[in-house]
């Protein structure tokens, strides 16, 4: 029975969507106030097996971060939630209020996989959307006292060191289904794109023309690379095989091209470029052609990424001296600033994004204006990338 599209709470996706009809850009905050009835109303009923009480925390802290769900006694949940967990096996049903099965199904994994697997599974059966639980997180730390790359699970645990570098490592970008990540390095003494693979963490430089190679991210099918080269000169943007091999340049001008970000189709380029002076954000197809402006209301624009919805991107403005995130609608042009700090990252959802501030990364829902602290501790925290 997926997708249950009809239920009134999803009323609140419209009331609270980025609208393009007030463009807010340079506004403080919104303040939204969400009452307990425009979630699901979901219970953890019974769940058998040794690892049980373990997750149970895992999985009603999944749900809770997915922002739809209200946790109340079984008696009055519309959704109640059971299984048995057996070593990396965990067998889940959800139940609606008649007592008829929604959902059964059974993950395999680690402790933590397996709960996040059930959790994505529970969010998109119930609201059509997809979850975030069981995706990944990386970003730039300096605890050794280099910026080295990190990795972790959405909710902030988990986290694992990924370089050991000893030097500058920087920009790194997940692949979309998060079993690969690739990010600029220094290790060779010039800034060269390396690729890690999760799984058996092997590393092999992939991108290592003369000159810059810097800045890769994969597209949506995790078959290219959009990169910035300046293997012809000046650095321009280009798109490589996922091996990082048969360049093709997209862009020619006097200006730098930086942090490119596709669109969920793959078609189009969203990049910044300061050929204007201070940087600005343009969008370009990916097959080619001439570079048009985004009109962000906004003299420094940095680090775009576009939402998997393909509706909005997410972006660094600096004013004053400062840096903030803000959120623009393709569609409507309507802009929004709805954090103060940098690099933003949307989750799978398109309802939430990372990003850094200082010394933490930080989780918004976009749609409540609620902010969750997932990683600190760690020394400065830049760049974070979020696996689609």
């Amino acid at each position: 029975m997926k997708n249950l599209r009809a239920l009134p709470f999803l009323v609140l996706s419209a009331l609270l969507a980025l609208s393009p009809a007030a463009p807010l850009c340079g506004a403080d905050t919104p303040t939204i106030t969400i009452s307990k009835s425009d979630k699901l109303s979901i219970a953890i009923g019974s769940l058998s097996g040794a690892d049980s009480a373990q997750v149970v925390k895992i999985l009603q802290n999944d749900l809770a971060m997915s922002g739809y769900f209200n946790f109340v006694p079984a008696a009055a949940a519309g959704f109640v939630v059971g299984g048995a967990s057996n070593g990396n096996s965990l067998a889940g049903t959800v139940t609606d209020r008649g007592g008829k099965i929604v959902l059964s199904k059974t993950f395999n994994g680690s402790e933590r996989g397996k709960v996040h697997q059930f959790a994505d599974e529970i969010v998109e059966t119930l609201t059509g959307s997809k979850g975030i639980a069981n995706s990944k997180i990386a970003f730039v730390a300096t605890r050794t006292g280099h910026k080295e790359i990190y990795v972790a699970d959405p909710d902030g645990s988990g986290v694992h060191q990924l370089s050991s570098d000893a030097n500058i490592s920087v920009s790194p970008k997940l692949s979309p289904d998060g079993s690969k990540l690739v990010y600029t390095g220094y290790k060779s003494g010039y800034a060269d794109v390396y690729e890690i693979d999760l799984g058996n963490g092997s590393r092999n430089r992939i991108i290592k023309f003369p000159g810059t190679n810097s800045g890769a991210t994969y597209s949506p099918d995790g078959r290219s690379l959009a990169v910035t080269l300046s293997k012809d000169g000046n650095p321009e943007l280009y798109v490589t095989s996922a091996g990082g091999g048969s360049p093709r340049r997209l862009t020619r001008t006097p200006g730098v091209e930086s942090s490119p970000t596709w669109s969920p189709d793959g078609n189009e380029i969203i990049y910044s470029c300061d050929d204007r002076g201070a940087p600005q954000l343009y969008r370009i197809s990916s097959g080619g052609g001439s570079g048009r402006p985004i009109n962000t209301g906004h003299g420094y624009n940095t680090e775009p990424n576009w939402s998997p919805d393909g509706k909005k991107v997410a972006f660094t403005v600096r004013e004053g001296g400062s840096f903030s995130v803000c959120v623009l609608d393709l569609a409507g042009g309507g802009c929004r600033t709805v954090a103060s700090g940098e690099g933003p990252a949307w989750g799978p959802d398109s309802r939430h994004l990372i990003y850094s501030s200082g010394a933490a990364v930080i989780l918004l829902d976009a749609q409540t204006g609620q902010k969750t602290t997932l990683v600190s501790g760690l020394g400065k925290i830049s760049e974070p990338s979020w696996s689609r």
